[in-house]
C-alpha cells in the first residue's frame, strides 16, 4: 500500500504526496473530510472515503456557482446537480445541507420569482404555471402570488401605460390575467367603445 508522506499546501489545495512522488492535488476539504494525514496509507477504506468526498465537493461547487448567479428552488439545484452527473446519493446531501444552511428554500424562492415576474407584466396564471415547472407546490405558488398586489391593479397599470385597446387586451390575455381582471376591458370592447 502507498503511504502519505507529505501534504502540502498549494494555490490550488493540499499537494499529496505517495511514498515520496507528487500524487494529486485535493481541495483542503477532502483532504480534511477523507482523513488524509501524513504516515497514513492509502488503502481501500481510505480511498474510497477520499472519492466520496471528492465527489461531494465537487457537487457543492457546482450548488455554491448556480446559486451565486440566482436563487433556485430545490428541485431547479436538483437538475442543475443532475445535468452536472452528480449522483443520486450525493445530490440529495448537498440539497439536504443547502436547505439546512438556508442556500435554498422554495418560499423565498417562490416569493422572489413571483415579484420578479410581476414586475415584469405577468398575470396570477402565468406566475403560478411558471413556479410549479420550477418545481414548486402549487399551494406555494399560490401563496406566493397571493402576498403580491392584486392582479386587477396590475392590470390597470398596465392598461395605463399601454391605453385601453384590444390590442391591451390580447398583451393582457397572453402575459396570463385572469378573466375576473379583464372584465372591464372585455366590457369596453363588447359595448364597440374600443376597437
Amino acid at each position: 500500500m502507498a503511504v502519505v508522506t507529505a501534504l502540502r499546501p498549494t494555490r490550488g489545495g493540499v499537494a499529496v504526496d505517495l511514498d515520496g512522488v507528487t500524487w494529486r492535488t485535493f481541495a483542503v476539504a477532502v483532504v480534511v473530510e477523507a482523513g488524509l494525514g501524513v504516515g497514513l496509507e492509502l488503502d481501500r477504506p481510505r480511498a474510497r472515503a477520499l472519492a466520496r468526498a471528492r465527489r461531494r465537493h465537487r457537487a457543492e461547487q457546482v450548488a455554491v456557482r448556480a446559486l451565486s448567479r440566482r436563487e433556485h428552488s430545490r428541485r431547479s439545484l436538483d437538475m442543475r446537480l443532475e445535468r452536472a452527473g452528480v449522483g443520486d446519493t450525493v445530490r440529495a446531501d448537498v440539497l439536504q445541507r443547502a436547505e439546512r444552511g438556508g442556500l435554498v428554500d422554495d418560499q423565498r424562492f417562490a416569493e422572489h420569482r413571483a415579484r420578479q415576474l410581476a414586475e415584469r407584466g405577468a398575470g396570477d396564471l402565468l406566475i403560478v404555471d411558471d413556479l410549479v415547472r420550477q418545481g414548486l407546490d402549487e399551494a406555494v405558488a399560490r401563496t406566493a402570488v397571493s402576498d403580491l398586489q392584486t392582479e386587477a391593479e396590475r392590470a390597470s397599470a398596465i392598461v395605463e401605460r399601454r391605453g385601453r385597446s384590444a390590442r391591451t387586451l390580447r398583451y393582457l390575455a397572453a402575459r396570463g390575467f385572469s378573466d375576473d381582471s379583464l372584465e372591464p376591458l372585455i366590457a369596453d370592447i363588447g359595448s364597440g367603445a374600443l376597437r
